[in-house]
């Protein structure tokens, strides 16, 4: 009989086949591990790199070696030439009301919800993106996961800040129906983004000075501003009475000026009558003064010639005939004489007295 060896035995066998397997696991997952140390970096990334929780390094694109998980630790950030946009929907009027409980939106928590006041105390309400870029990649990498609630606050707090210091117009020239070639409009649009990027950046600066630097950098900032619905009815409401009243002003002015027309030249017609009535009633009195100013004339001269009692012989006869009687009274002589006037004529009977 042979003697059986021990490596033949099944337990022996089973010993075997297990360590084996175990070293092949071993060498399998040392090799995994090892490999999961090399990291492939795209061109618009960068990586930083992070050795027991803190970071080390900044490496470019390429291939990278670093430490693997949990000694080591590497997170991709977007490079500083890569421009990264966030939509910031915490302006808008629907997200706004999710916010607002419902037993408020009745209210004027729900009232104001989505809009913003404006210098001259109007309503408005705003699309804003942000454009930005990575510009500390550690900072970023630290605080990556607040960077978006971050740009939506100071968003927010940008567009209270830039529709307050303007008026309604000033800020509606970011509309997109508004003419791209006005060169105040498109002043006034530069002027408004310019402001809402500054004021973004202001807080980021002051954030950095107290040690929070979240490490970005605001490059551009695109706003599209839009009226509530019914403040666009009644804008347009406002906007035909505008019309109205100045279609009824002209038409005022215009009936002004044509009663005006019609009253000078009713004046002027006035004063030519006026006049000629004047000349007239001149030539007249001329005509019937004339004699009287001969006949002084010629008592002042002294060359009376007789022209009194020429004058007293063509008048005597029409005066005394107008007279009921005259009363002549000799001078020095207590005695006089009455003369009587003509006799009254008989009044002609009327067409019922004629008829008996």
């Amino acid at each position: 009989m042979t003697p059986t060896l021990p490596g033949r035995t099944p337990w022996g066998q089973s010993y075997r086949i297990a360590f084996f397997t175990l070293y092949g696991t071993a060498l399998i997952a040392a090799g995994a591990w090892l490999l999961s140390s090399v990291y492939e970096i795209a061109p618009d990334s960068r990586a930083v790199v992070f050795q027991f929780g803190k970071p080390t390094r900044v490496e470019n694109a390429g291939l990278l070696f670093a430490w693997p998980h949990p000694v080591g630790r590497v997170e991709r950030v977007p490079a500083a030439e890569r421009i990264m946009e966030r939509e910031v929907r915490m302006l808008r009027r629907d997200q706004q009301l999710e916010l607002v409980n419902s037993w408020d939106r009745e209210g004027d928590a729900g009232a104001g919800a989505g809009y913003l006041l404006t210098g001259d105390e109007g309503v408005v309400q705003l699309d804003v993106r942000v454009f930005w870029r990575v510009s500390n990649p550690i900072h970023f990498a630290l605080q990556r996961p607040h960077i978006d609630p971050l740009i939506d606050r100071l968003a927010e707090r940008a567009a209270v800040v830039v529709c307050m210091e303007r008026n309604l117009d000033a800020i509606l020239v970011t509309r997109p129906e508004t003419p791209q070639n006005d060169p105040h409009s498109a002043e006034e649009r530069i002027r408004l983004r310019s402001d809402f990027k500054q004021s973004m950046q202001h807080s980021l600066a002051r954030m950095a000075a107290s040690g929070n630097d979240p490490g970005i950098t605001i490059e551009r900032v695109d706003i599209v501003s839009s009226l509530p619905n019914n403040a666009v009815a009644a804008f347009n409401a406002v906007l035909t009475a505008s019309q109205q009243a100045d279609q009824a002003i002209a038409a005022a002015r215009t009936a002004a000026a044509l009663r005006t027309q019609q009253a000078q030249q009713q004046a002027d017609r006035l004063i030519q009558q006026a006049q000629a009535s004047q000349q007239e009633t001149m030539a007249k009195a001329s005509t019937d003064t004339q004699t009287i100013l001969q006949l002084a004339q010629v008592q002042k001269d002294g060359t009376d010639g007789g022209l009194l009692q020429r004058l007293w012989r063509e008048n005597v006869t029409r005066i005394l005939s107008q007279a009921g009687q005259v009363v002549t009274v000799v001078p020095g002589d207590d005695s006089h004489l009455i003369l009587q006037g003509l006799a009254a004529q008989p009044a002609m009977p009327s067409a019922s007295e004629k008829t008996p």
